[in-house]
C-alpha cells in the first residue's frame, strides 16, 4: 500500500534519530513493530510504500499517519523554530525529520533503558525483551515480536530482566511496570495533563530523572515543549550556544532552553540532537 505525503517528511532521519528503538533497515526497507503491527516500509520521494500485519493495511495506514505525526503542521513549526540560526541550519540540512508519536509504555521502558547507554544497545535490549516476552507477528516470511505489556514484565520479574541484559536498569523497569499495572502511573492521563504535572508524575517513579521524563513527554505524551538534555544536547548547547564559557549545570541549561526555544522546543532539540550526533559520527 502507498501513502502520499504532502508535507516535509524524511522517513530515514525520523526513524534513525534516537526516538524509536525497534526499527531495522534491510535492502532499503525499514522493518519494525509499531503498536502491535509488523510494518515493512520505505520512502520514494513523496510516496511511502508499506506492508503490514496483522491488521488490514487501511487500518495500518491510519496508524502510521498518526505515528509519524502527519497532523502536525511542520511548515508552521518550522516558521517558529528557525528563528534560531543553528536550528535553521539543521532544518535545512535534515528537512522532514519529524518527531514520532510513540506508544507511551514502550517509550517509557526504552528511555529507562537509555540510562548510561547508547542507541544501539537500547535497540538490542528492547528487541531482546520483545523476543523473549512478546507475541510473534509474521509478515512476508519474517517474524518479529510485540513489545511486552506491563503485566508481561511484572510476571517476568527483575531477575529475568537482569538475565536479558538490563543490568542496574532492571529494578527500575520492574517498578515502572508495577506502577502502570496497578494504576499508580496512568500514562493515558499524562497525555491530558499540562507538561509540568506530567513530568512531575513521571519523576515520582524511581529511576526516572529529568532527561528520561522529558524524552517520554515529547516522544509519547504530546508535550512538544519538552526539551530533553542528554550528553549529545549538552555538547550541542555547550559548543553552539555557550562557546568559550563554562557550560551551566543541566537545571540552568533546561530553564534557558525552555525560554529560548519555546513551545516547539522538542522539535528544536531533535534537530540539534540529530545534527550533533551525525556530525560527531562523521568525524570519528
Amino acid at each position: 500500500m502507498e501513502l502520499t505525503i504532502d508535507q516535509p517528511f524524511d522517513l530515514g532521519s525520523s526513524l534513525e534519530s534516537g526516538q524509536a528503538h525497534r526499527w531495522e533497515k534491510v535492502d532499503g526497507w525499514y522493518y519494525g513493530v509499531v503498536r502491535e503491527e509488523f510494518i515493512q516500509i520505505r520512502q520514494r520521494d513523496k510516496v511511502v510504500e508499506f506492508s503490514s500485519g496483522p491488521s488490514p493495511e487501511a487500518t495500518a495506514a491510519a496508524m502510521l499517519r498518526d505515528y509519524f505525526r502527519f497532523d502536525d503542521d511542520l511548515d508552521a513549526i518550522y516558521s517558529d523554530i528557525v528563528r534560531d540560526d543553528r536550528v535553521a541550519a539543521m532544518v535545512n540540512k535534515y528537512p522532514g525529520l519529524r518527531i514520532l508519536r510513540t506508544e507511551p509504555w514502550e517509550c517509557l521502558v526504552a528511555f529507562i533503558c537509555s540510562a548510561n547507554n547508547n542507541i544501539a544497545r537500547i535497540h538490542q535490549l528492547m528487541e531482546r525483551m520483545s523476543e523473549e516476552l512478546g507475541r510473534p507477528l509474521s509478515l512476508n516470511g519474517q517474524t518479529r515480536y510485540t513489545f511486552p505489556s506491563p503485566a508481561d514484565l511484572v510476571e517476568a520479574g527483575e531477575s529475568e530482566l537482569r538475565r536479558l541484559g538490563l543490568g542496574f536498569r532492571a529494578p527500575y523497569v520492574d517498578q515502572a511496570a508495577s506502577a502502570v499495572l496497578e494504576g499508580k502511573l496512568d500514562l493515558a492521563a499524562l497525555v491530558r495533563m499540562p507538561y509540568p504535572e506530567a513530568k512531575a508524575a513521571l519523576m515520582e517513579i524511581k529511576g526516572i530523572g529529568s532527561k528520561i521524563a522529558d524524552c517520554v513527554a515529547v516522544f509519547s505524551l504530546e508535550k512538544l515543549e519538552a526539551f530533553p538534555i542528554d550528553v549529545w544536547i549538552r555538547r550541542a548547547l555547550s559548543e553552539w550556544y555557550f562557546p568559550g564559557q563554562k557550560t551551566p549545570p543541566d537545571r540552568v541549561l533546561l530553564e534557558w532552553a525552555q525560554e529560548h526555544f519555546g513551545r516547539y522546543g522538542g522539535y528544536s532539540q531533535q534537530y540539534l540532537f540529530h545534527g550533533q550526533r551525525l556530525r560527531k559520527k562523521s568525524e570519528s
